[in-house]
């Protein structure tokens, strides 16, 4: 799937659609995305802020769909942890923007190389208007070349 119809297709997403949440951009080759949450009445917590459930999932699906596109269908990616820490009360319009640098996916392409599990680390500031963080989004994502794409006598070891 192209990125622009990925975009496309994430906006009319029920989770997504139904809190709010808008991706900007995702680039041509996936090594960007762009997401943000407008505050409205649906998406506001009890003291009047972003719902911290709507700001974890604004981040949540982009860095195991980039990193996937970027390796290509010889890899595993999957989601292995998540976690929000919030800043400040977030009000407005929010943003969060991935990168996922050549380095990074050249280093994880290289660790998995022998079959073993690789497991990383990400992480992505939201920020308001201002370009003040108002929460701190990690994600673990597990790496894995796939088994038919192994070197002949590689080991299941992980």
């Amino acid at each position: 799937m192209k990125a622009a119809n990925l975009r496309r297709y994430m906006n009319v997403w029920p989770p997504f659609l139904f809190s709010g949440i808008r991706v900007t951009d995702i680039a041509d080759d996936f090594g960007h995305a762009r997401v943000e949450l407008r505050q409205r009445w649906y998406n506001r917590n009890y003291v009047g802020t972003h719902f911290g459930g709507s700001l974890f999932a604004m981040a949540d699906p982009f860095w195991m769909i980039l990193l996937m596109r970027r390796l290509g269908p010889g890899y595993m990616v999957w989601d292995q942890a998540g976690e929000i820490r919030f800043e400040k009360p977030g009000r407005g319009t929010v943003v969060a923007d991935f990168r996922l640098e050549d380095a990074v996916v050249d280093q994880i392409r290289a660790a998995a190389a022998g079959g073993d599990k690789v497991l990383h680390w990400f992480e992505t500031p939201i920020l308001d208007a201002s370009g003040e963080v108002v929460a701190r989004y990690r994600k673990q994502v597990y790496t894995r070349l796939k088994r038919d794409r192994r070197e002949p006598g590689a080991t299941d070891k992980t």
